[in-house]
């Protein structure tokens, strides 16, 4: 059975030969007779697991030993709630930008523990742009400025880092991290959900200015609290094994493909060949504003919203698998994260041409 493209948002699509790596050594890991799932976190076996992974990361991402890197449970949504409690401090409020969903479930978290000054909103546009950083109500005295920087859900992308004007600058990376180069140094927290770039869902990769450690409010539970998680090499109690070590294989993967500039390279061509088609053929449509295109993922709109069951259906039959809109927006989203192979993409315009030739 031949793989088939998977264009979901998350979980997504993996490299297939980290899976055949994982497959491999699934259940003996390097002649210890073992699976890795099998393993004690304490073993000099995982923790060689560990630290190759976070040590590849900080090569590929170029993160100083300024920052530190913690490998924690429960997804980026989790962070939600551990950031406000880690990093308000004395602080009374914290800025937030509204662009999309998941810009308002941060929101949300982050007001159950202090004041929230929302500094901008797309809102009354659909989330179809980002607010002109000229026209933000920044707070001088604010604990942090929060972002996400790219909205899976509308495919809305910054294109840009904001400028936080000395406050500690924090980013939802989940779905952007690792896809090109950054300059970590002008962040003072990224966090990132697995389950785009970096691997399998169940793990979230913190990076963290360490001057912003041991700031954490006295209620904030022992397993949210960064410092003790730093402390303990991310091993406070068992941490998802199995997850970070496919993480590994991921940031090994990569560093083989050349790194995230030849992932750069590679993922603006396939959003560039898709918004092309797109943009080129009257029966498909895209509401971003060109200058906020997400590389990562691309809704698109038919002309006919009552042919969209039929679209699915037929992309399906052709090994074109999950490209559903979100259920808040409608119409089609295609996820094309790093390791959705450039054949994918053609693979879908070459079937989008298709359809609308014969249903147009």
């Amino acid at each position: 059975m031949s793989r088939a493209f998977n264009f979901c948002a998350g979980p997504a699509t993996l490299p297939e030969a980290v899976l055949k790596q994982a497959q491999s050594e699934m259940l003996d890991w390097r002649g210890t007779g073992m699976s890795v799932m099998e393993m004690s976190h304490r073993s000099d076996e995982f923790v060689a697991i560990a630290d190759k992974a976070e040590k590849d990361l900080r090569e590929l991402a170029g993160i100083s030993d300024d920052y530190a890197v913690l490998f924690m449970q429960g997804g980026a949504s989790s962070q939600f709630s551990t950031i406000p409690l880690n990093l308000l401090g004395d602080k009374a409020s914290a800025d937030y930008v509204n662009t999309g969903v998941w810009s308002k479930k941060a929101i949300a978290e982050a007001k159950r523990y202090g004041s929230v000054n929302v500094v901008a909103s797309s809102e009354d546009s659909g989330f179809s742009t980002i607010p002109d950083q000229a026209a933000w109500n920044t707070s001088a005295d604010a604990a942090y400025l929060h972002y996400t920087p790219n909205e899976t859900i509308g495919g809305l992308e910054y294109d840009f880092i904001p400028e936080s004007g000395g406050v500690p600058l924090v980013a939802d990376m989940s779905s952007t991290m690792l896809s090109r180069p950054l300059d970590v140094s002008r962040f003072g927290l990224i966090y990132a959900g697995a389950q785009k770039n970096i691997g399998p869902s169940g793990l979230v990769v913190v990076i963290i200015r360490k001057d912003l450690l041991g700031k954490a409010r006295k209620e904030t539970p022992t397993m949210m609290n960064y410092q003790v998680i730093a402390e303990n090499g991310s091993m406070y109690n068992t941490p998802a094994t199995y997850s970070w070590y496919l993480a590994g294989l991921v940031f090994e993967w990569l560093k083989e493909q050349g790194g995230v500039q030849a992932m750069a390279e590679i993922n603006a061509r396939k959003a560039r060949k898709l918004y092309d088609f797109i943009d080129g053929n009257d029966f498909y449509a895209n509401p971003i504003d060109p200058r906020f295109r997400s590389w990562m993922n691309v809704p698109f709109t038919l002309a006919d919203d009552a042919l969209n069951g039929d679209f699915l259906k037929g992309a399906d039959a052709r090994g074109l698998l999950n490209l559903q809109g979100h259920r808040s927006v409608g119409g089609m989203r295609a996820s094309i994260y790093n390791a959705m192979p450039e054949a994918g993409v053609d693979a879908l315009i070459g079937y989008m041409a298709e359809f609308a030739k014969e249903r147009g």
